[in-house]
């Protein structure tokens, strides 16, 4: 899953800066308030990595990923094929034959290269979107979350750059276990 977490970091960024700019507004009202204004981390990355709907992404990326490569594997047995029977055969064709043979081989290669990048930027395209819908859902946990629990404001722990964040502080596994409640929710 190194490919659905490398590619939603400026989603977490985003995500994160967003969260921010949100509670901080509202951190003034607090403050002048007397209420103790509370503030908290989540590590959006654990979240991806141990929620079920995360989970469920990565190996959903993975089924198609092992499609494409079954597909990618069938074209160069074909290849493969060919390219031995010009090597084992090729002397003993004529030289029209074996010049057709050669290019049929080179335009079967051209072919398997550009299928191969087409996939390839399938895979990565069916990766962004997936990921950018989980870490949608996670966003609107934590938020539901930080609203019901009265957290002033809730950050990425990686996005943020949290540079000490007490343990109490750190919500990761309480919004892996709402997130994951909420996805079983939907899923009914």
């Amino acid at each position: 899953m190194r490919t659905v977490l490398k590619g939603s970091l400026p989603l977490l960024a985003l995500a994160a800066g967003w969260l921010a700019g949100a509670a901080w507004s509202a951190t003034p009202v607090l403050a002048q308030s007397g209420q103790a204004t509370r503030v908290a981390f989540v590590d959006v990355q654990r979240v991806l990595a141990r929620s079920s709907a995360g989970v469920a992404a990565r190996e959903q990326l993975e089924r198609e990923k092992a499609a494409m490569q079954k597909q990618v594997d069938g074209h160069r047995g074909d290849l493969e094929k060919l390219r031995d029977e010009l090597e084992k055969k090729g002397q003993l064709l004529s030289a029209d034959v074996r010049k057709e043979k050669q290019d049929t081989l080179e335009r079967k290669v051209r072919d398997v290269r550009r299928l191969v990048d087409d996939l390839q930027k399938e895979l990565q395209k069916k990766d962004q979107d997936l990921s950018a819908k989980v870490l949608r859902d996670i966003t609107g946990a934590v938020q539901r979350f930080g609203r019901e629990k009265g957290y002033a404001m809730i950050v990425d722990a990686r996005g943020a750059a949290v540079i000490y964040g007490a343990p109490e502080a750190d919500l990761t596994e309480e919004v892996i276990r709402v997130f994951d409640e909420e996805s079983r929710k939907v899923k009914k």
